[in-house]
Order: C-alpha cells, then structure tokens, then sequence
C-alpha cells in the first residue's frame, strides 16, 4: 500500500493517478460567495464539458488542460492549495493525512462498485455545461461534500 508508506511527493507518476478514484467531482462547476467573509464553496451539478456524466471520467483526461485551459491539474506540488476540492479526494485526504475512504477502489481490487454505492460519484448525478442554461446559482448542491468516512 504504497499511499501508506510514501508521501505524495515520493510517488510515482502511475502511483500518483491510480489515487484518482473517478468521481468527478472535481470537475464540477463551483461557486464562492463572493460577500461571504470565509468564501464558502459551493457545488453545483453541472460538470465541466469533458466530463462523461454517465461514468464520471474524463472524456479526454490526456488533453484536458488544452481544451479547457482552466482545468486544474492536480500534483504534489499544488494538493495542499486546493481546498476547493471535495472531502472525499483521495488527494485531498491524504494531503490532510487521514489515508483513503474505505470505499475508495484501491482498496478493492480496482473494483468501483463501493464508490458507486457509497454515493461518492458524480456519475449519473449531474448535466455537462453543454446542455445547461439556467444560472449556476439555480443548481447548486450538497451532495459532493459527503464524505462517507
């Protein structure tokens, strides 16, 4: 268990992305309060354009950061400056040391299954900005900020 014994810095490059467990809610649109003195975060369910909503990966993960170039890239060296990003990240969790979530499938053989039951996954959940026209204020929402342990 290699997220046990290294820190994020120490990882290899393939060790680094199998951490991502492809929820999707990263690529969620998000919303600060603006007159809100601690900028609270607010998550919407309307995803990024390359997001495939009905499995939470990215449809073009190698070239995300070209097509859209606000796409943040997540590395040892940013992780502990995204606090914008959900609970349940297994970067986040482990920047903030408190090792992955139970459901989290490393710890499954690879298997998605307790992600998925766990409700940890946009997939399903949400509406590519493509198909959305209404204010993002209108689809703001709680659920990506679950973190079920």
């Amino acid at each position: 268990m290699f997220w046990q014994e290294k820190t994020l810095e120490q990882m290899t490059h393939e060790e680094w992305e199998s951490l991502c467990d492809g929820c999707g809610k990263c690529c969620l649109h998000k919303l600060i309060d603006e007159d809100d003195q601690q900028e609270v975060i607010h998550y919407t369910d309307v995803s990024c354009r390359l997001l495939n909503t009905k499995t939470g990966f990215c449809s073009d993960y190698a070239n995300r950061k070209r097509q859209v170039p606000d796409c943040v890239v997540i590395t040892p060296a940013n992780v502990y400056d995204l606090d914008y990003m959900p609970p349940s990240c297994a970067y986040r969790r482990l920047a903030e040391g408190r090792g992955l979530a139970s459901w989290h499938p490393l710890l499954h053989d690879g298997d998605r299954g307790p992600m998925m039951a766990a409700g940890m996954s946009a997939a399903g959940l949400v509406d590519s900005e493509d198909q959305v026209t209404e204010d993002l204020e209108l689809r703001i929402v709680t659920w990506p900020l679950n973190d079920s342990d």
